[in-house]
């Protein structure tokens, strides 16, 4: 019998290895796993490569694991210069990769996809396209970018069944579904356990052949 509930983050985080790249899904707090995001900081993993939206507030479970030092590379959207990620930045003591967000969204979606490389006009004409291919479409700069695969994704749902079928809530849609896809492991915590079959097909948003462990969060 399929059944993808694991009873405690330390078992759904079990076996990441040092030196992973790891998705983390939300957009500030909202659709964020805060519990699996705790239980990374618990389980030990270090010289990580972290995506995510942002760098975090101070304080925050993302400011809290960079400033432990366990993140070698954050890759993300903005930063603060007055953050902890600013200022590990600064400080030489943490590399960072700036990607527009409709970029990053869109490499995680092809890494989910099987698509090698797309071209899109963002940000071909700033500093992000320096030493990089671009290519005149249709009368447009583009800008050649890859795909943004993870070896971990972890991930925030509304409803999981024992089958690891997913639905989310409100602005929860932001960055799950597509990292979701693009990673070999996908760790989800869920607000709702129901029965398989509770949830109709047509409002599945991720299929349980993208998860591997689940971790029931009431919330």
């Amino acid at each position: 019998m399929i059944d993808k509930f694991v009873r405690s983050a330390a078992e759904a985080l079990d076996g990441v290895p040092d030196g992973a790249t790891v998705l983390l899904a939300g957009f500030g707090d909202v659709g964020m796993p805060m519990a699996l995001l705790e239980g990374l900081i618990e389980q030990g993993a270090k010289d990580l490569v972290l995506v995510c939206n942002s760098g975090g507030r101070d304080g925050s479970p993302v400011a809290r694991l960079l400033t432990l030092g366990r993140v070698r590379k954050l890759v993300c959207t903005f930063i603060r210069a007055a953050s902890d990620a600013g200022r590990l930045l600064l400080a030489g003591k943490l590399e960072v990769e700036v990607i527009p967000q409709g970029t990053l969204a869109e490499r995680l979606r092809a890494a989910g996809a099987g698509i090698p490389a797309f071209y899109t006009p963002t940000a071909a004409d700033t500093v992000l396209a320096e030493g990089r291919e671009v290519r005149d479409i249709g009368g447009r700069r583009c800008l050649l970018e890859y795909p943004l695969p993870g070896d971990v994704a972890l991930i925030d749902a509304w409803q999981a069944d024992r089958w690891g079928n997913l639905t989310y809530r409100d602005t929860q849609r932001n960055f799950n579904p597509v990292m979701a896809m693009a990673a070999p492991l996908t760790v989800v915590q869920t607000r709702h356990v129901v029965e398989l079959g509770a949830i109709p097909p047509e409002q599945v948003i991720t299929s349980g052949i993208f998860v591997n462990r689940v971790l029931h969060v009431p919330g």
